[in-house]
């Protein structure tokens, strides 16, 4: 796990690129995803797409913490095409990202370190042609207070500039809040030593 509390990844997906490397040819694409259904999706898509291909390498990673990810070969010799698109998102420091790299054999063998370039290559060439982007890792609070209370705490949300992504304002009133991770110690402590408010942390419980 990451002390860090912003991650990089994709807006939208790559263009496609093509490396070529005596006869073979490499065409990468980098997919932004959310979970493992929509790499299968993608990698799916791509075999169709390219259903007459040699191999569709891959790698990917998930988690905001960078705390998942997988990379095969899909044939290739051991560590030879995964690992090096894999290096790749490590090197651009990304995650919820997907690189295929499909090859197509060209009738000339390239030996492992020839693999491992093409593959290097075609994944970093797709991972250039797209836009990233960083966003702030947040944690999601559920702050609650009867109604004379109110005030009080839209008061400390005006004050700390929080991000409200739900309120209900009756006798008993209810806010749920996004607070940067950094951020989120802090803030707890603020509601939690108000008097008549309570605050529970939900990503905790989500955790």
């Amino acid at each position: 796990m990451t002390n860090k509390d912003t991650y990089k990844t994709l807006t939208k997906p790559s263009e496609e690129v093509l490396f070529k490397d005596r006869g073979s040819k490499f065409f990468g694409y980098a997919f932004p995803v959310k979970n493992e259904a929509e790499i299968e999706d993608h990698i799916a898509t791509l075999k169709s797409q390219h259903h007459k291909a040699r191999h569709w390498c891959y790698a990917w990673q998930l988690g905001k913490e960078y705390d998942r990810f997988r990379a095969n070969d899909d044939g290739e010799p051991s560590n030879s095409a995964g690992m090096p698109i894999y290096g790749q998102l490590q090197s651009f420091d990304v995650t919820n990202t997907l690189v295929v790299v499909v090859r197509y054999f060209g009738g000339t063998k390239l030996g492992v370190g020839g693999l491992i370039q093409a593959y290097k290559t075609a994944a970093q060439m797709a991972l250039e042609k797209s836009k990233l982007v960083t966003r702030t890792i947040d944690e999601e609070f559920l702050v609650t207070c009867d109604y004379p209370e109110m005030n009080t705490v839209m008061r400390i949300i005006k004050e700390e500039e929080l991000e409200v992504l739900h309120q209900e304002l009756h006798l008993d009133c209810q806010f749920t809040l996004s607070v940067r991770k950094r951020d989120a110690d802090r803030i707890f402590e603020i509601f939690d030593n108000t008097y008549k408010i309570t605050i529970k942390n939900l990503s905790e419980e989500d955790a």
